[in-house]
């Protein structure tokens, strides 16, 4: 195995150097990692220096940043700064180490422009397809406030809770996403390669047809006769809604239809308020304005109708109405989230209350979860049932007809 040099930071702060046996520059960070370092610089000993034309074209075709890479890059960041580094020597460290050279480009931007006199917001605003509003607010608030480290813990915080909760949900959704699939597949080829051929058989026996074959039978001469009609008008209707929901008024039509959909509507609406209260928190306990952080949720709550009326009681809050009772005429908002608001707000502890509906509905959101997969196995069946029914009756309602006749 080869040889690399490195450069790291130690738990207490300390640059240390040497070299390291390990497979690939990979290899090399996971052990350094695993010995509690953070690497600053890796090569390997006699080495080509990497071309800054080349990892510009790897970066402009790079995968999206994964979650978990945006998580480590913060909590690293953070790290850095609590032991002292100043932040471009933090930005060049983490430019090293980045594995994504998505994010690696980056990276080494922000630092470029921070030399050159931007804001650390306004350096990491020039990159929203990697750092979200919410993102880049949390950075301005920390820096103004001079509390850039702990802000940072919020920070982590946030995008590992988003993430479980958007993880919890999509695993949810997994099987049922597959089981229809296959449902859907099999549907096809029973309609496409068997009923034929029963049908021919039946044809030349000249029975009396029942319903559900003569339906099947439609079904299977539109597919036979018109798939490519058929097929231009799925591919139409993908790009439609493709281009509406790009739209403000698509994207504000498909998320009320989300959450009027039984038992994932609920789901969804416990998520947005666990997500509200959890942002909301975190944004007053880090000095951000109401009307200011108001704006940031509309931006990140992920779900255009809620945005919606986030924006409706920004505007009344303006009017100097307080919070609670804006949102008690809110769509959306349960009545317990906007009760211990009002009750926040009375005591001068909104953001204690805040913390404890995030709780609260991140506890909510994990039974739902359990709920929705638990509600689709029957569903699932009740659906597998149809499809095996309706074609058994199908293929042998006709043959019951055809054997009487033999007989």
């Amino acid at each position: 195995m080869p040889n690399f040099a490195y450069k790291a930071i130690s738990q207490s702060g300390n640059i240390i150097s040497g070299v390291i046996n390990a497979e690939s520059i990979e290899g090399a960070q996971s052990l350094l990692s695993s010995k509690g370092y953070i690497p600053s610089e890796i090569a390997r000993e006699g080495g080509i220096k990497a071309n800054p034309f080349i990892a510009k074209i790897k970066a402009k075709f790079a995968k999206s940043v994964d979650p978990w890479e945006l998580i480590l890059f913060t909590k690293q960041l953070r790290t850095m700064l609590m032991a002292g580094l100043p932040i471009i020597r933090s930005l060049e460290i983490l430019e090293n180490q980045a594995h994504n050279p998505r994010l690696k480009s980056a990276v080494a931007t922000i630092a470029m422009d921070i030399r050159e006199g931007a804001s650390l917001d306004g350096a990491f605003a020039r990159h929203p397809a990697i750092f979200s509003p919410l993102y880049i607010s949390m950075l301005n608030a920390g820096e103004t406030s001079g509390t850039l480290p702990s802000v940072l813990e919020r920070l982590s915080y946030i995008l590992e809770h988003e993430h479980k909760v958007k993880s919890d949900i999509k695993a949810a959704l997994q099987y049922p996403k597959i089981v229809t699939i296959a449902l859907f597949a099999a549907f096809l080829i029973l309609l496409t390669f068997v009923i034929p051929k029963f049908v021919s058989v039946y044809a030349r026996a000249g029975i009396e047809l029942p319903s559900p074959t003569k339906f099947a039978i439609f079904l299977y001469e539109g597919l036979h006769n018109y798939w490519y009609i058929l097929l231009c008008l799925v591919i139409l209707g993908i790009l439609a809604f493709s281009y509406a929901v790009k739209t403000e008024w698509g994207k504000y039509q498909r998320d009320i239809f989300i959450l009027k959909i039984p038992v994932m509507g609920p789901l969804f609406i416990k998520a947005a308020m666990s997500r509200f209260a959890s942002i909301f928190s975190i944004l007053q306990g880090s000095g951000v304005q109401v009307l200011s952080a108001m704006n940031i949720l509309a931006g990140t709550i992920g779900n255009e109708a809620i945005s919606k009326e986030l924006r409706r009681i920004k505007d009344r809050i303006e009017e100097g109405r307080g919070i609670s009772n804006p949102l008690r005429s809110a769509r959306y908002f349960t009545p317990m989230t906007v009760d211990m608001i009002a009750a926040g707000e009375e005591t001068g502890r909104l953001d204690e209350m805040l913390h404890d509906i995030a709780v609260h509905y991140d506890d909510e959101v994990e039974y739902a979860v359990k709920r929705l997969t638990d509600a689709f196995g029957p569903i699932l069946i009740v659906g597998l049932a149809a499809v095996v029914g309706f074609f058994a009756l199908s293929v042998f309602l006709p043959m019951w007809d055809l054997m009487k006749i033999v007989q």
